[in-house]
This record gives C-alpha cells, sequence and structure tokens, in this order.
C-alpha cells in the first residue's frame, strides 16, 4: 500500500522555525518526486517545494525561496521540509505528495505536476 505520513507541524511565533516530515512506503522511493503543499483556511492548496529523489533536484514556490529547504533521506525514504523565518502566511495544513515528476520551474517561480499520492497533513500555526 502506498502511504505517505506526515509529521512535525505545529504551533510557532513568527520568525520562527519548524521541521516538517515526510515519511514515504509502498513504492519505489527513488522513482518518485515529492512535494510539499499547502492549504490555508478558504484558500486553495498551493505547492511550496518539490524533490526529485533520484538526483536531488529541487523546485521551490517563489513565497518559500530562501526560507524553505527541501530535502530527502533515500535511505530512510523521508523527505523533510525545513521551514524558517516563518510568517503568518505561512500557517496551514501541509501535506505531502508523490509522484513520477515535480514539474516545471519557469520565470523563478514553481508549476507541479498533478500528484497522486497524498498523506493526511499536518497543520502549522503561526502566531504573530
Amino acid at each position: 500500500e502506498v502511504q505517505l505520513v506526515e509529521s512535525g507541524g505545529g504551533l510557532v511565533q513568527a520568525g520562527g522555525s519548524l521541521r516538517l516530515s515526510c515519511a514515504a512506503a509502498g513504492f519505489t522511493f527513488d522513482d518518485y518526486a515529492i512535494a510539499w503543499f499547502r492549504q490555508a483556511p478558504g484558500k486553495d492548496r498551493e505547492a511550496v517545494a518539490c524533490i526529485t529523489t533520484d538526483d536531488g533536484g529541487t523546485y521551490y514556490k517563489r513565497s518559500g525561496k530562501g526560507r524553505f529547504t527541501i530535502s530527502a533521506d533515500n535511505a530512510k525514504h523521508m523527505v523533510y521540509l525545513q521551514m524558517n523565518t516563518l510568517r503568518p502566511g505561512d500557517e496551514g495544513v501541509y501535506y505531502c505528495a508523490a509522484d513520477r515528476r515535480c514539474s516545471v520551474m519557469y520565470n523563478g517561480d514553481y508549476y507541479p505536476a498533478e500528484f497522486s499520492t497524498w498523506g493526511q497533513g499536518t497543520q502549522v500555526t503561526v502566531s504573530s
């Protein structure tokens, strides 16, 4: 069974940091791209970052560039999202997702593919 499980969310003050984790199981990890998305209340889900696990290539949405870092531990089948200098606008439910490709960077921004497998999400709350 393909499974993605997020953890690491919580409450943090603006300017603080969190590290989210995504544990993957049930598929060949190195064959997939893993992305982080987030959804704020009343807003559409948006991509945050993506990593291609075979070569470590990374893609970032402009809003998180310079503050967020996505990384993977292929041996542990884990993907992480280190989030620094958090802002109230970063608040939402963060999901990891898996599919064959991240998609594209265009004009310095990340445009994701359609992702087929999703985790259940982890809540990030940023207090101002």
